[in-house]
């Protein structure tokens, strides 16, 4: 509704109006979120309705239907709850902006795709969402397109996802096959009855997860995502922290009864979660960029959730979504607040001092900042904890990955901290003139996230702490059966490995104080950096790979079939079948030359020709 109506009559409606009814449409979708998510809390049955019969030939039959369990009432919380909070904050960001209506209208869209992806209760409706959420993002990446490189940050993204989901239709037509139906529940008595489905299953579900790895940024399919910074810092948020990135992390986990019946996927998704959580926050490190920070530590995150899965640990996996959605919304609001304030600056080079000038935004961001270092007890401690913990159960090595990963984000977040609000400021005069507080639709959203940050932890308590843990209880039905989470440990060894975990991050966060704040070092000029740091700095030149191994090879084939397929044989064709005509007309039209004589001897030559074929047939 808020998109039909800001779609088609936005420019007919003020912005105050325009903003109220985009953000109050989530608001009314986080109301009935609530109905659903606490009736199934209290016990009320999940739900499952078809709609309409939708495909239907030979043995096969597909619906259209919704699917409400605790697994999507969870991420209806998620996509609406922190949806509304960036529609709000939406309002007074964009207020300048000429383009206002349609960004509500596109917003309104995305978010409408997004709930689709997690209601349905097939593959070809998730397809629906998941395809709507990929159209969403190129529109509001490509926002300001007026600016090409932000349309070609669009197309990056675009067009990467559809590489992703080649992938995801692949593994969907290899399920069709094989057991005639897309259904969740179907495919759920289709495996657990019986037979031989194992190389089937294994196959599908790695075709399934790369179309994961696109829609959230793995290895190798996630060089779009520091991209799409190039659009609105509302836009940067809803991707990171409630909608696109979490698709795949929700798609295994809706049909986590294939995963677990094939541990090979499962081990390769441990693998290059591990993988991704590593090398992206290596390149987090060395960037300048505040936004651009805060992508690599999204791509970082998301390869922690996807190592959880790839041990089977779904519920832990859920957890650091909602958690990590907390924060790291908070994160790109909080950025973007310094960017309005900064007039449009995004290097944190030049920024500096700012806490005294924003104070709301800076114990917000601390508050983020400290949840997703993995300090006690704000949100991220338990849920990233709780990641770690099932590592060192299943694969120490990974354990070992996974905790420099974590080491390094808490590093690289507070050396982004304390270059933005600490020591002197470093920009212009008249930045500093103007620098002020954002105004209370920024702010207020903020406040809302960071006590989120600080506190959403608790819904998922480690048994060291409490015999119950909320979440994982709440989501036990949807799992396909009680798989090793960490539970194995013992309370010493939990212990143990928190003191580990929290004394890895408070030693990267003393080091980063030391460089920036007591020796006041600031990172390096672009062309001043050498050997393995300009490296990491230039993000391992993964860009330029891909240019020089698929984009230049793509476009000289381009070029070479326009030069020689195109010019010389289509048009080859085209002309010289014009010419042929042409010269054959030429000949031909001496027939037709009007001298009575030519024709009465034309006359008399073809009578003699019937004549004498008619004397050969006899």
């Amino acid at each position: 509704m808020g998109f039909l109506i800001n779609g088609l009559l936005g420019k007919s409606l003020s912005k105050s109006i325009s903003g109220i009814i985009g953000s109050g449409v989530i608001l009314g979708s986080f109301g009935i979120s609530c109905i659903y998510f606490f009736g199934l809390v209290g016990g009320t049955k999940p739900i499952d309705v078809k709609i309409f019969d939708w495909i239907s030939f030979s043995n096969i039959h597909l619906d259209f239907g919704i699917l409400i369990d605790q697994l999507s009432a969870m991420w209806l919380m998620i996509v609406t709850g922190i949806g509304f909070l960036i529609h709000v904050y939406s309002i007074g960001y964009m207020h300048d902006d000429e383009g206002f209506q349609r960004f509500f209208a596109y917003l309104n869209l995305f978010i409408f795709f997004m709930l689709l992806l997690v209601l349905g209760n097939n593959f070809v409706v998730m397809f629906i969402g998941w395809e709507g959420v990929g159209l969403c993002s190129y529109l509001l990446i490509g926002f300001w397109h007026k600016n090409q490189a932000y349309n070609d940050a669009a197309k990056k993204a675009f067009v990467m996802n559809r590489i992703g989901d080649l992938g995801f239709l692949i593994g969907m037509f290899i399920l069709l096959y094989n057991f005639h139906t897309l259904n969740y529940n179907a495919l759920h008595q289709a495996v657990s009855g019986g037979g031989d489905f194992h190389h089937i299953i294994v196959w599908a579900t790695l075709f399934l997860f790369i179309g994961a790895c696109g829609k959230s940024a793995q290895i190798p399919l996630y060089t779009w995502l520091p991209d799409a910074m190039a659009g609105p810092t509302p836009v940067s948020a809803l991707i990171h922290a409630a909608t696109m990135v979490t698709a795949g992390i929700f798609m295994i986990c809706r049909v986590n009864f294939l995963y677990t019946l094939a541990p090979e996927t499962q081990h390769v998704i441990a693998v290059v979660g591990a993988a991704t959580a590593l090398f992206a926050a290596t390149i987090g490190v060395m960037q300048n960029d505040i936004k651009k920070i805060l992508a690599y530590s999204t791509v970082s995150q998301l390869g922690l959730m996807f190592m959880a899965l790839g041990f089977g640990a779904y519920s832990s996996g859920v957890f650091h979504v909602m958690t990590h959605a907390f924060f790291k919304a908070c994160l790109f609001l909080g950025s973007g607040s310094v960017i309005h304030a900064m007039g449009g600056e995004q290097d944190i080079r030049k920024m500096g001092g700012l806490r005294k000038y924003m104070p709301i935004t800076f114990w917000t961001f601390m508050i983020a900042t400290l949840a997703i270092s993995g300090i006690p007890f704000f949100a991220g401690f338990f849920s990233k904890d709780e990641i770690l913990a099932v590592a060192f159960e299943h694969n120490k090595i990974l354990w070992a990955v996974g905790s420099f990963a974590s080491m390094l984000t808490a590093y690289y977040m507070f050396r982004l901290v304390f270059l933005t609000f600490y020591t002197s400021f470093r920009g212009t005069h008249e930045q500093e003139h103007h620098l002020h507080e954002s105004p209370t639709t920024i702010t207020l959203p903020l406040i809302v996230l960071a006590i989120l940050s600080a506190v959403g932890g608790f819904i998922g308590l480690p048994a060291v702490f409490y015999h119950t843990h909320w979440l994982k209880d709440f989501l036990a039905p949807v799992f396909a059966a009680p798989v090793a989470e960490g539970a194995e440990a013992s309370h010493s060894m939990e212990l143990i490995l928190m003191g580990v975990a929290v004394s890895f991050a408070a030693v990267a966060i003393g080091w980063a104080y030391m460089r920036f704040v007591s020796k006041h070092i600031l990172p390096a000029e672009e062309g001043k950096l050498s050997g393995f740091a300009n490296l990491v700095y230039k993000k391992y030149k993964i860009d330029e790979l891909y240019n020089a191994m698929i984009v230049a090879p793509l476009l000289f084939l381009s070029e070479w079939g326009y030069d020689v397929v195109d010019k010389i044989i289509v048009d080859g064709i085209v002309v010289w079948s014009g010419r042929m005509s042409m010269v054959t007309g030429k000949q031909l039209r001496q027939l037709q030359s009007g001298n009575i004589g030519f024709y009465l001897l034309m006359m008399v030559l073809g009578v003699i020709a019937v004549l004498l074929y008619l004397l050969k047939a006899l």
